[in-house]
């Protein structure tokens, strides 16, 4: 068998249904819409999630939660991804997001203490966590909080 021999199995295809060619088609006149109403009009039918009156399924179903208007995103960085820049480096969201470790700065960039930092480095950021202050500390390294 070669690759140019295979073909579907049958009655797997089907063929477009070509509407309003013609009454020999089958398919003219009203092209398949049945006569007048909603439904046949251009840019007739109802919106998504419509049911013809009745309440719809999203507004039946109860809702749960809530969204904090206050909320504030970081991007998060592990110390143990530092690693990766030269000592004595001046780590800011600038060079993280050339770096490739985060892809946007939302809010700031908040340093997470996951993990062992092995060279000095000097990170500027918005927020750091109490563990991650002490690891960069710890490594020779000093913080700058924006």
């Amino acid at each position: 068998m070669k690759l140019y021999e295979l073909k579907p199995v049958e009655g797997a295809r089907h063929y477009k249904k070509r509407v309003g060619r013609g009454t020999g088609s089958g398919m003219g006149k009203t092209s398949t819409r049945g006569a007048k109403g909603q439904n046949a009009r251009s840019g007739g039918g109802v919106r998504p999630g419509f049911e013809g009156g009745q309440t719809p399924l999203f507004k039946r179903l109860p809702k749960r939660g809530f969204t904090n208007v206050n909320r504030v995103d970081y991007a998060c960085v592990n110390v143990e991804d530092l690693n990766c820049f030269e000592a004595n480096t001046v780590v800011d969201a600038a060079l993280l997001k050339a770096k490739g470790l985060i892809k946007k700065e939302y809010e700031g960039v908040k340093v997470l203490g996951n993990g062992e930092l092995k060279v000095a480095l000097t990170v500027k950021a918005k927020k750091f966590s109490n563990s991650a202050k002490e690891k960069i500390s710890a490594a020779g390294g000093s913080i700058e909080v924006l």
